[in-house]
């Protein structure tokens, strides 16, 4: 890892490590990142455009963007540290869906005709995107879904639904695949498309979850949803490379390190402050022994994060999968702890918060964590379930 930690230890990563602490100090508004540091995923529309137009009066809406797309261009290691700092200093995360995973897509993918008629809405945070990829059993199987587009002269004429829809409710647009034809293999016949979420026969139903969060995940119902072609992204047929594409992108984001760091260095604080009969918590031999174990196995998979990062070439492939799921069953086995240490106080529901009379603060506080808790469990589902992350490493890495 030489070349790295010099990446990493230089005079210019310290000054560009400064700038992004000095932001975060200046800029970053209390509100959020309270809820950032609760472990909120699923912020409202209102704060993640606050916070996005902040880091785009700074160039840093869309870090990794080319500065010819109005991006910041930003090195590998600027990238990192911008990341890492980001989630120690209880930033949220970006627009994932705009930002991180369809703007990288369209450059790529895109005509130059979308690339002017899309990427200017993610960029200034103007348009919210959601993914319409999961449907009824083509979760993990993702290339069985059966919503139909059906090409109609200058459309497509899209029946059916999509499932597990994050932001569905909040979101202008959405980026999905669908099925064209059905004569071949599943991977083929499969078309991705951009759609206005305003058009006549769409419609959106929440799906109410057992954290209590509310509507963060919803159903999309199609009934005759009529899709100009040039919102077609690649040609017909060939979306399944594209969504492929993206899902890399996805999978190793989705590994989160630097924010595992961050809830864990929350974790070992309250840790260390919290006393139960005279004695801190940190000072018991069980959870010790756990945050060694949870500090053991979160440095593996950051030191793995970083070969990658740094020594992997331009493309992932059985590596994206191995580094989301292990990045994924170390963050969730870190706020599962963060639950068990806040003992049986967890277990007050979200909605007896606010009875009268109040509960503790220390309630409240243990109350985020179990929420954390239920809401975290999706990371190993969503981007391909880890039971798909094994499958892929099997024929990717071993050959089978």
């Amino acid at each position: 890892m030489e070349r790295l930690d010099s990446n990493l230890s230089s005079h210019e990563a310290a000054d560009f490590r400064r700038k992004v602490r000095a932001l975060l100090s200046e800029h970053l508004p209390d509100d959020i990142r309270v809820q950032v540091e609760q472990e909120k995923m699923d912020l409202s529309k209102e704060d993640q455009r606050k916070w996005h137009k902040i880091l785009r009066a700074h160039g840093w809406a869309c870090p990794s963007w080319p500065t010819e797309y109005g991006g910041a261009g930003l090195s590998d290691t600027e990238l990192f540290i911008l990341e890492r700092e980001f989630a120690l200093g209880g930033a949220p995360r970006p627009m994932i869906y705009g930002v991180t995973m369809l703007g990288p897509t369209l450059i790529a993918h895109g005509t130059p005709e979308q690339k002017r008629r899309f990427l200017p809405g993610i960029l200034e945070g103007d348009t919210f995107w959601c993914q319409g990829f999961s449907e009824t059993n083509a979760g993990s199987d993702l290339a069985s879904l059966k919503c139909a587009a059906r090409r109609d002269g200058d459309e497509y004429v899209i029946n059916g639904h999509k499932m597990w829809t994050s932001e569905g409710h909040i979101a202008d647009w959405m980026f999905g695949i669908f099925r064209t034809d059905s004569s071949g293999r599943k991977q083929q016949g499969i078309t991705f498309l951009l759609l206005d979420m305003r058009s006549p026969g769409i419609s959106v139903q929440p799906i109410p979850t057992f954290d209590g969060t509310g509507s963060e995940i919803n159903q999309v119902f199609f009934d005759n949803v009529r899709v100009p072609v040039d919102q077609r992204l690649g040609e017909e047929g060939a979306g399944w490379e594209i969504a492929k594409f993206l899902l890399t992108a996805e999978r190793f984001s989705t590994a989160e390190v630097s924010r595992s760091i961050a809830s864990l260095n929350r974790l070992r604080t309250f840790c260390n402050t919290t006393t139960v009969n005279g004695r801190r918590l940190i000072e018991g031999p069980f959870v010790a022994r756990r945050l060694i174990e949870l500090e053991i196995s979160l440095h593996a998979v950051e030191k793995t994060e970083l070969r990658f990062l740094f020594h992997a070439g331009d493309e992932l492939g059985a590596e994206a999968a191995l580094l989301k799921l292990r990045g994924t069953e170390v963050q969730n086995a870190i706020l599962s702890a963060a639950v068990d240490f806040r003992g049986p106080a967890a277990s007050i529901g979200a909605d007896e918060r606010n009875r009268k009379p109040p509960a503790p603060d220390s309630y409240a506080e243990a109350s985020h964590a179990l929420m954390a808790h239920m809401n975290y469990r999706k990371t190993m589902i969503y981007g391909g379930s880890s039971e798909v992350q094994r499958n892929i490493l099997a024929k990717g890495v071993l050959g089978l």
